[in-house]
């Protein structure tokens, strides 16, 4: 139910789940800086990118 949720934030409100996307990679420690930055470039493309993110990054909104 929270992919669900996910996905559906990201398609429909794309600025608020692109925050939320680089709150969470910035956060993360196991990520480089190079990943953190080809991420954070990825999540900007308009629905898509987050759900990339949650899916193949193992990211997560919250």
């Amino acid at each position: 139910m929270k992919l669900l949720i996910e996905i559906l934030l990201a398609i429909f409100l794309h600025p608020l789940a692109w925050v939320l996307c680089v709150i969470n990679i910035v956060g993360r420690t196991d990520l480089s800086g190079l990943w953190k930055f080809l991420w954070i470039i990825i999540t900007v493309v308009w629905g898509i990118g987050p759900i990339l993110y949650i899916l193949l990054g193992d990211g997560a909104f919250w």
